[in-house]
């Protein structure tokens, strides 16, 4: 139980210091609380933000909270950390809730992360949202989350030796549209759970069978070494994958650097457009929720839109 007790501490502080370096968002329309899922859920709600900017459509970027997989409501947070340089760049902004890992075991997140882009796909006219780009982006559990939407699609029922997922469920009503997004951001994402320990050096902390990892998977990840490949977005990598930027601190303390280098080497072997970030210094969001860093994102999704969009 001490994995988890720190990470709820350090998440707490994470989400306050973004409070106030976040606030003050401008934006000319919202939705809030659309039930993506059709089954009045919490987690399976998202809100929608439409930029100041006075355009008939949009280009859409999902944004998904970290929150150790621990959480299902997370889109109010998600807003006030990473909305406001998107909205300021020119797109709609859909923040996404997901069940948790104690709710239901992975793949369910994956799951509802796909269904949320088919409704926001269907439903981009009711919503002056241009389909041709919808972008995804994260942090922590929620950069894992937007880079296995990145890597997986046009996957659904996947089996890595023992274990079998599919990733695409059948959440929602739109299940004949396409749940691939445009570009990925990552920020601080796992992606290889096996090497989240070892990788990085230090404590065991994430091999341990209540640590968040293993809560997502339903089990000691090094005891379940096929389920933790199904979760893996690397897993998953190929030639076709959209374009990712990838920013992490090179001091933090619960997902080691590592892990965002193992998925830019991924990336480039499969010959993925892809960029890799380090922040000197940065942490678990501090020093990476940075004005600086935030540019990059939305210069990269600023360029992605464009070759997306005639």
């Amino acid at each position: 139980m001490k994995v988890l007790k720190i990470m709820k501490v350090l998440f707490t502080l994470i989400l306050s210091l973004s409070f106030l370096q976040s606030n003050g968002q401008q934006y000319s329309k919202k939705w809030r609380d659309i039930d993506y899922a059709g089954d009045l859920a919490i987690s399976h709600r998202l809100d929608i933000y439409l930029p100041v900017s006075a355009e008939s459509s949009y280009p859409a970027v999902l944004v998904i909270c970290g929150s150790a997989w621990f959480e299902d409501n997370t889109k109010d947070e998600a807003f006030r950390i990473m909305a406001k340089p998107l909205l300021d760049a020119g797109f709609a902004v859909v923040t996404v809730n997901h069940r948790s890992s104690r709710q239901a075991v992975f793949p369910a997140q994956i799951n509802d992360i796909k269904a949320a882009v088919r409704f926001i796909r269907a439903n981009a006219e009711n919503y002056r949202i241009n389909p041709s780009f919808i972008g995804i982006t994260g942090f922590s559990s929620g950069g894992h989350l937007s880079s296995l939407a990145g890597t997986s699609g046009g996957v659904g029922k996947y089996t890595v030796k023992t274990a079998s997922a599919d990733l695409e469920g059948n959440i929602g009503s739109y299940t004949n549209y396409s749940s691939s997004v445009d570009a990925v951001v990552n920020f601080f994402g796992p992606t290889n759970f096996l090497l989240m320990d070892s990788c990085a050096g230090g404590d065991p902390s994430h091999d341990l069978a209540d640590s968040p990892e293993s809560t997502l998977i339903g089990g000691a990840i090094q005891d379940n070494p096929d389920k933790c490949a199904l979760a893996d977005p690397i897993t998953y990598i190929d030639a076709d994958d959209p374009h990712f930027l990838i920013i992490h601190g090179d001091k933090d303390p619960l997902v080691p650097h590592c892990q965002s280098e193992v998925l830019f080497n991924a990336l480039q072997k499969a010959g993925v457009e892809s960029q890799f970030i380090t922040v000197p210094g940065g942490g678990h969001g501090p020093g990476v929720f940075e004005e600086e860093y935030f540019n990059m994102m939305t210069d990269f999704f600023l360029k992605e839109s464009a070759n997306k969009i005639k």
